[in-house]
């Protein structure tokens, strides 16, 4: 389905190519008519030279005379009357399509078009909202790759400038628009519409095409979230209710939150805690804690192991041996925890981070 960006551009093509066409057809009739006019007496180039001092009135004499044509001066008249609104017209929409920047935005969608086509292993967002502002930013700031599919005619000035962020416009829950932003290709996908019923529909395409990707959607109402649960999303989340144990950890833990909260707002560090998939064919597999060195990696703590049947271990033994499908829970910043992923993610992440970069 074609969007409005689209249509806006493909109308002003349109035209353009018409105003073209009808700016040939004057001066072919200007040509042609002249030198009926003149019975073939001047060259071909001077009826056309009389067509474009007629047509741009620029007013210079006359190489094929009209003293002797009466019936020349009011087809010359004929001419100007309707060649001048032609050639304003036909100026008037190459001036739209150049400056007022119709052709900045064919190459920009262009652009934008082959950096998607690059992503791999990237993260969607579905929503033009506030939360769907954070996400991005969050996403931006621990250097993972990320879009937006923003719905026709929503404001995207909070979302960050075109060299910030990547955006396809159209309804997220459109199989068409989902597969322009690489879902088959994504590793995950938040959405976050102000709609639940919006939100459950991105999560059954998303789903359909792409059951492997992870789907973290936001739910306005908790009546609605099994809904979402059984439409195929992983996780969900409940702005409200996150809100308000936000408030109340800050009332009984203010230290805590604190700390949390500078850690999260350091720009220079970006520190987060991070999780690292000992996926299949990694080097990890059947090697000690201690011989993976994810301490002495600058940047890097080792806080926790997580196993696939969902228990943890809290700051596992350095002689606990790796499985496979375990997942080691670090603190650190981007490129640490991006080394560690390179090291010790398996084939599975390896493949996800080795395509052309986004942007």
């Amino acid at each position: 389905m074609e969007r409005s960006g689209d249509r806006q551009l493909a109308q002003m093509r349109r035209q353009l190519v018409t105003a073209g066409i009808a700016m040939l057809v004057v001066s072919a009739v200007g040509v042609i008519g002249y030198s009926i006019i003149d019975h073939g007496e001047h060259r071909l180039i001077d009826a056309l030279y009389m067509t474009v001092i007629t047509l741009t009135t620029v007013g210079y004499g006359e190489i094929i005379p009209m003293d002797n044509h009466p019936g020349g001066r009011v087809f010359t008249m004929v001419l100007l009357l309707f060649g001048a609104g032609i050639i304003v017209y036909f100026l008037s929409s190459v001036t739209a399509f150049f400056i007022e920047g119709q052709l900045k935005d064919v190459f920009w969608r262009r652009r934008m078009r082959k950096a998607i086509g690059e992503l791999s292993g990237h993260f969607i967002v579905a929503g033009a909202g506030a939360v769907a502002a954070h996400v991005l930013e969050e996403l931006r700031r621990v250097q993972r790759p990320a879009l937006a599919i923003v719905p026709p005619g929503a404001d995207t000035a909070h979302l960050g400038g075109s060299d910030e962020v990547l955006l396809v416009e159209g309804d997220p829950a459109e199989e068409e628009v989902l597969r322009e932003a690489g879902v088959m290709r994504a590793a995950g996908i938040v959405p976050a519409l102000e709609s639940d019923r919006d939100n459950v529909l991105v999560t059954l395409t998303a789903r359909q095409l792409n059951p492997t990707i992870r789907i973290v959607a936001m739910v306005s109402d908790t009546r609605n979230a099994s809904k979402l649960e059984r439409a195929g999303a992983d996780a969900l989340a409940n702005p409200p209710l996150i809100g308000g144990m936000r408030l109340a950890s800050l009332l009984i833990r203010p230290g805590v939150v604190t700390f949390l909260d500078k850690m999260l707002r350091d720009r220079d560090k970006n520190l987060r805690v991070e999780e690292v998939v000992i996926g299949a064919g990694s080097p990890a597999i059947g090697q000690r804690i201690g011989a993976l060195e994810v301490n002495r990696l600058p940047g890097a703590l080792l806080v926790a192991l997580a196993e696939p049947d969902g228990s943890y271990q809290f700051k596992p033994e350095d002689d606990r041996t790796v499985r496979e499908g375990e997942t080691l829970i670090v603190m650190g910043g981007p490129a640490a925890v991006a080394e560690l992923r390179r090291r010790w993610g398996g084939r599975r992440y390896t493949e996800a981070v080795s395509g052309p970069p986004g942007r």
